[in-house]
């Protein structure tokens, strides 16, 4: 990266910490809060719509720095910067991260900007499903976003509620799906799963019909890491090639309704 007067030592890191995490991906059909079941509203895509496969693991962030440094984070705290002595053993994000980060070579490089790395660390022993993709204990990840911060310098002086204002609004740069196929390429990570590319107006409207399609789409995970993986997949993420309309899909969040629907509540 091109070497500026940046210095992560002096640096506001909780600042840092906010311009840097991942944003919420919005259910297709929403949530409703009072019992968590899905609504028949849903989130209209127009155009193209390319759906990848949702993995269910951790969300880890590499964050490459203007001063050629780097920090590794889980999605909600940072973990580790190079130099460090000690770092936060969190869900081996860390250990398993730190040797990728010497391949990185964005392309999206400027002057007072960091580039972020969005990787899904999956298996081992990392959450409930861990055994969907390995029962021997096999661990995993795959690139799922490319953020490019830019005039850091600036956002780093900002309170902590024009930050999250800011990030939750889509202040941050995503890479397009062109662009995030590059970085994956030219980096050597392996992309979630891309699963299909479709018309927004063929999406199906209804929870049932969505739910199928679901089913249809992926029927098990296709990043299985050895041959014990149960195989079962989270879901599929929508999103369209300049990511300005994005969403998820859960397998649980669709048969959790339906078998309240069945039973009546």
């Amino acid at each position: 990266m091109t070497a500026t007067t940046f210095d992560r030592r002096t640096i506001n890191l909780r600042a840092l910490n906010s311009l840097t995490k991942y944003p919420s991906i919005p259910t297709y059909h929403q949530l409703d809060p009072r019992n968590g079941s899905l609504t028949d509203e849903h989130i209209p895509f127009t155009g193209e719509v390319i759906g990848t496969e949702k993995v269910d693991g951790t969300n880890s962030r590499i964050i490459l720095l203007p001063d050629g440094g780097y920090m590794l984070g889980s999605r909600e705290e940072l973990l580790h910067a190079n130099g460090d002595l000690i770092h936060n053993p969190a869900l081996g994000i860390v250990e398993h991260l730190q040797p990728v980060v010497g391949q990185l070579n964005p392309l999206g490089t400027a002057v007072n900007a960091a580039v972020v790395f969005y990787l899904e660390l999956y298996g081992g022993k990392i959450g409930g499903q861990a055994k969907q993709y390995s029962a021997r204990g096999a661990v995993g990840w795959r690139l799922f976003d490319v953020a490019y911060i830019d005039h850091l310098d600036e956002r780093l002086t900002w309170p902590a509620e024009r930050i999250s204002g800011w990030r939750d609004n889509g202040g941050q740069k995503f890479a397009t799906e062109d662009e995030l196929r590059e970085e994956s390429q030219s980096n050597g990570l392996d992309l979630t799963p891309r699963l299909f590319n479709a018309d927004g107006n063929t999406l199906p409207h209804s929870i049932e019909d969505m739910h199928a399609y679901l089913r249809s789409c992926l029927p098990g995970t296709c990043v299985s890491l050895d041959d014990s993986a149960k195989g079962e997949a989270e879901g599929i993420v929508l999103r369209t090639p300049d990511r300005s309309v994005i969403a998820k899909a859960r397998f649980q969040d669709y048969e959790r309704t339906l078998k309240r629907r069945a039973s009546g509540r």
